[in-house]
């Protein structure tokens, strides 16, 4: 199927989850997740109107910036080693994946302006997958204050893979309920409002939950 007609019948569940919860559709950022496809489907998902790319790896992210630049508002979504900030610094306008303070040094050193970052938090505590406890993300947080290129805009889970519906509901919970309390803390570096969640099996729940960014792949642009 064509990524416009992905598109369709995705906002047409978008706008029922928002219906349940009586929120604004226009509170849904949609990032097209690019990784496994070529640039022509990335330009495709533009031309479908989208405008947020989202990739993991600053091989996968450059090849494509190449040929699309700034027709697209690029996300790293991935896990960044410190060594590849450089690399990708001044083609990214989100990077989804901060979880350690070695990473937010080299951002802060290498960005002419404030970025603005997701906290990644492990919420489902899985060991397969990257971020902070959640114990441990408001004193991270915190700790960022004097970072003046890092800007915390809001947190960041990947759900584990199942069926259980109760079970994703409580981890998007969970990772709202830490969102609101940093954000009632009133910093000026982490306005944290953003929660980026939800993907291709589950966004329709984390909107329902709160989400604000959701992150689809193959549901979208295929594999």
């Amino acid at each position: 199927m064509s990524v416009k007609e992905n598109l369709a019948e995705i906002k047409e569940n978008i706008g029922q989850a928002c219906k349940h919860t009586g929120r604004n559709i226009e509170e849904i950022s949609i990032i097209a997740v690019t990784k496994y496809v070529s640039t022509e489907r990335a330009e495709e998902a533009l031309d479908a109107g989208l405008i947020h790319l989202g990739e993991n790896r600053k091989e996968g992210l450059l090849e494509k910036y190449e040929t699309i630049g700034d027709r697209a508002t690029w996300h790293f979504i991935g896990t960044l080693q410190s060594r590849k900030v450089k690399d990708i610094i001044n083609q990214v306008s989100m990077i989804h994946s901060l979880d350690r303070k070695s990473l937010a040094k080299e951002i802060n050193k290498r960005a002419s302006s404030p970025v603005p970052c997701f906290v990644q938090v492990n919420i489902s505590e899985e060991d397969s997958k990257h971020g902070l406890q959640a114990s441990e993300v408001e004193s991270f947080v915190d700790e960022l204050q004097t970072y003046e290129n890092v800007k915390i805009v809001g947190l960041m889970t990947m759900a584990p893979h199942i069926e259980d519906e109760e079970k994703l509901r409580g981890v998007f919970r969970q990772l709202r309920a830490l969102r609101d309390r940093i954000r009632n803390k009133g910093y000026a570096h982490a306005p944290c409002e953003y929660l980026s969640m939800g993907m291709s099996n589950d966004y329709k729940l984390a909107i329902e939950e709160g989400a604000t960014h959701i992150r689809l792949g193959s549901s979208l642009v295929g594999e």
